[in-house]
């Protein structure tokens, strides 16, 4: 079948002014200047500075966390910032760019420990801003999801290894902080670690355990949930977290072992309770059960408590040898005293949303480490982290309702990407946005919220 409508040919020319792309970049900047992380990266970055340059340190990190955030995956992405000046003001050059990673990457422990420091001081403005929209604001536990990731490189860089996956790469922790049902969540940590490095490595859990800790206003530090799956679930782990004067809460998965076989196969029937669906309705086909005074847990920290969930396998999956019965297995351990069986099955299965997160940062740079030095992805994966929070900031701060979970695709594609006219009057600058654009009101709204809240002094 033809078509008999008419297409009308489109001249191209390269010759716009006062036009701007990735107009929605403001709401950035804008998160920036309210959490006063300019001024902390500028403060902290200070000794990187060459005598007469003419670019801050601080301000070309922020613009590379920028330039991820709005989709970038390389050092030479910047220059998407630099062509529009008027938007992002002065950004450096390329060489200016790679000669600071090579800088920090001299003094590689010295550097991290600076843009953390600046990342924690943005943090503890943010979530005051944020008021009851921040976590923990409720008096709750603020979930802490530790988990491990494989990142594939496509070239033999600095302690790129095969990884257990059959794969070669890098093999990093992340820790992200949950913002509940009704948002996203932040990275705390993303250590960079050799593809080898091992899922189950209590020296890694702990180091980067500590680094979030680290992250979190002070007021909030023992307000915390650590949640792992089962390579966080060994002595010297669950010792560092149960240490005297910590006070963390915990729910860290556990390996079934032969001595826990044997205890559930001892479970009377009425010890099974039925298990939790997503919105907490029973769930028909899995249940749960404790099993901690049928099991010698003299080893291990005081007050662990040992929970199994039981639940038929969906159709066409592959039983494994630990299934008993029929049924499939998972356990956990945690040393909450108090709550439904059922409820606390739940709050250990929503550890899942770390993945969620995890695929949020390969999206916004993480993918694919672009520098060969070990040390330089290290700034860079530092840099990830940077841009993460910027997103999940300004969604706190800025949006509500559905577009405080957006992912960093959708956001880019609906309130990033839209193109703008800059307009200049009465000494001041006019952001112009399509009125056609379907979610023109909502990025106008969110850039005035932004802007009615005040920078730090």
């Amino acid at each position: 079948m033809k078509t008999i409508a008419s297409h009308r040919k489109i001249v191209a020319s390269a010759d716009g002014s006062g036009l701007l792309s990735q107009a929605g970049g403001l709401l950035l900047l804008e998160t920036i200047r309210v959490t006063g992380l300019d001024k902390a990266l500028s403060g902290q970055l200070e000794r990187w500075r060459p005598s007469r340059a003419v670019h801050d340190p601080g301000k070309v990190i922020a613009d590379l966390a920028i330039t991820l955030a709005l989709g970038g995956d390389c050092l030479a992405d910047i220059a998407m910032l630099r062509a529009q000046p008027d938007l992002f003001g002065p950004v450096a050059s390329d060489p200016t760019v790679s000669r600071l990673i090579d800088r920090l990457a001299s003094d590689p422990a010295r550097a991290l420990k600076a843009i953390r420091a600046a990342r924690a001081t943005a943090r503890q403005r943010a979530w005051a801003l944020a008021g009851k929209s921040a976590p923990g604001a409720d008096g709750e536990l603020i979930p802490i999801d530790i988990d491990a990731t494989i990142v594939i490189a496509h070239s033999d860089k600095q302690q790129a290894t095969p990884t257990w996956k059959k794969t070669f790469g890098f093999h990093p922790m992340t820790v992200f902080a949950a913002h509940g049902a009704g948002g996203s969540g932040e990275p705390l940590a993303i250590m960079l670690r050799p593809g080898n490095a091992g899922s189950n490595t209590a020296a890694d859990h702990i180091d980067a355990g500590a680094a979030a800790l680290a992250q979190l206003p002070k007021h909030r530090r023992r307000q915390v949930l650590i949640r792992t799956d089962s390579g966080g679930g060994t002595h010297e782990f669950l010792s560092w977290l149960t240490k005297p004067g910590r006070r963390l809460a915990y729910s860290v998965g556990f390996t079934l072992t032969d001595d826990i076989g044997t205890a559930i196969l001892a479970l009377p029937s009425d010890a099974w309770s039925p298990a939790y669906d997503a919105d907490g309705q029973a769930r028909p086909g899995a249940w749960v059960a404790e099993l901690t005074g049928m099991l010698d847990l003299n080893s291990w920290p005081k007050g662990m408590r040992l929970i199994v969930r039981k639940e038929r396998p969906h159709p066409g999956a592959q039983l494994r040898f630990t299934d008993i019965d029929g049924h499939r297995f998972t356990c956990f351990v945690t040393n909450t005293r108090r709550g439904q069986l059922a409820d606390l099955e739940l709050r250990h299965r929503r550890r899942a949303r770390c993945e969620d997160r995890i695929r949020a940062a390969k999206d916004t740079g993480l993918t694919n480490l672009p520098l060969h030095d070990f040390a330089q992805n290290q700034v860079w994966v530092e840099i990830v982290a940077l841009a993460c929070e910027l997103l999940t900031w300004m969604q706190m701060l800025a949006l509500d309702g559905p577009a405080r979970r957006y992912e960093p695709k959708r956001l880019r594609l609906r309130l990033f990407a839209v193109a703008g006219r800059l307009v200049r009057g009465g000494r001041r600058l006019r952001l112009r946005i399509a009125a056609c654009w379907p979610w023109a009101d909502q990025l106008t709204t969110a850039i005035t919220r932004l802007q009615t809240l005040p920078a730090p002094i």
